[in-house]
């Protein structure tokens, strides 16, 4: 890393941390949309990118540690259409899953269940295909549920519980109540509300944007 590049990852996690304490002290929350991804564990990018291949870091993501990687691979549904172009988030996971909205599923004549990330019994089939092999899931394609991360500081402000289902409003021309949205808690998160494309669409979503619960 040279140094403008490292003085741009700073001024990114000092505007960042920034973001986070505005939000707390006006009570809502950072939304994020969260465009179609790929999570993969080791033996996948060894398949998919050759061995021992390292994902290499394109830029921070908000949630501590995680990344949007310079890797992209294929992905191929049951109708045999294909998605180029899909971002592998990093790091290295212990499973590998493929995250979409409804849209992409309509494309690739998928049905996947609503899960929370690493729930992948019973969810579709999908298959990446990458510059050195393809990979067939048997089970890995998901539609996150709507989920908000945060602190268990955070969750003492909001009076609220790992596991809580809430709801959110939507500010703006097109205010919205989303309902469904699962609350994770861990101090090792960042607060955030993670949206996929097909809802933040249906709420206007432009960010910055920002939340709060209703109960």
């Amino acid at each position: 890393m040279n140094e403008v590049e490292r003085i741009a990852e700073e001024v990114v996690r000092r505007l960042r941390g920034e973001q986070q304490i505005r939000a707390v002290s006006s009570g809502t929350i950072p939304v994020v949309v969260s465009v179609r991804h790929v999570h993969a564990s080791r033996s996948v990018i060894d398949r998919l990118f050759g061995e021992g291949f390292e994902l290499t870091k394109e830029r921070d993501l908000g949630q501590p540690g995680e990344y949007a990687s310079g890797q992209t691979v294929t992905i191929v549904g049951r109708s045999m259409k294909a998605v180029e172009g899909v971002r592998i988030v990093g790091p290295i996971r212990t499973y590998t899953q493929v995250e979409l909205s409804r849209t992409d599923c309509i494309r690739l004549g998928l049905e996947p269940p609503l899960r929370r990330s690493g729930d992948l019994a019973g969810t579709e089939p999908i298959t990446l295909v990458g510059p050195a092999g393809s990979v067939y899931l048997k089970e890995g394609a998901i539609r996150a549920i709507r989920h908000i991360h945060m602190t268990e500081r955070d969750a003492q402000i909001w009076g609220v519980r790992d596991g809580d289902i809430v709801r959110v409003r939507f500010p703006g021309a097109r205010a919205l109540l989303m309902e469904n949205v699962l609350v994770r808690v861990s101090d090792s998160y960042a607060l955030e509300l993670h949206l996929d494309t097909d809802d933040a669409n249906a709420a206007d979503v432009r960010p910055p944007a920002s939340v709060e619960i209703v109960k």
